[in-house]
C-alpha cells in the first residue's frame, strides 16, 4: 500500500511471488494463501494500468486456486476454504474492472463448462459484479 503506483517497478518479481504462493497449500489455515491474495489485490488497485498485460496469467493462477480448493479435502476448515474462495473472486472482480470487462467474456465458456456449484457461484459472482 505504501509504494502505491510505484509498485509497478516490481511488479515481474512480485507476479512470480504471487504465483509461487498460490499453487501451494500451506496448511489447514492457508496463511500464507490468504495473505498473498490480500497482497494481490492490493497490488491491482495500485497498478491497475498494467493489470491487463497480466491478466492471462493471474487468470489462470486464480482459476486454479478456485478449482484446488474446492477440490482439495484435506484439513482446512470450510471458513478457511470460503475466505480464500471469496478473496480469490475479490481479486478476478479487480482484474475485470481493470481490463475492462474481459474477464467476464474470458469466464463465459468456463462458468457454463464447469459442474462444481462453489466454483460456478464464486465465477457468477464475477460475472454479475459492476
Amino acid at each position: 500500500s505504501r509504494l502505491g503506483i510505484l509498485i509497478v517497478r516490481h511488479l515481474k518479481r512480485l507476479e512470480r511471488v504471487i504465483l509461487g504462493y498460490l499453487e501451494v497449500s500451506d496448511g489447514p489455515k492457508e496463511e500464507a494463501r490468504l495473505a498473498i491474495l490480500e497482497t494481490l489485490q492490493c497490488t491491482i488497485e495500485h497498478a491497475w494500468p498494467r493489470m491487463p498485460c497480466r491478466l492471462p496469467v493471474l487468470l489462470k493462477a486464480l482459476l486454479r486456486l478456485l478449482w484446488d480448493v474446492h477440490t482439495e479435502r484435506g484439513p482446512t476448515p470450510e471458513p478457511i476454504r470460503a475466505a480464500l474462495l471469496h478473496r480469490a473472486t475479490q481479486c478476478l472482480i479487480l482484474l475485470d474492472h481493470c481490463s475492462q470487462g474481459h474477464v467476464k467474456v474470458l469466464l463465459q465458456g468456463v462458468q457454463s463448462s464447469c459442474e462444481e456449484k462453489q466454483v460456478r457461484e464464486c465465477l457468477r459472482k464475477v460475472q454479475e459484479s459492476t
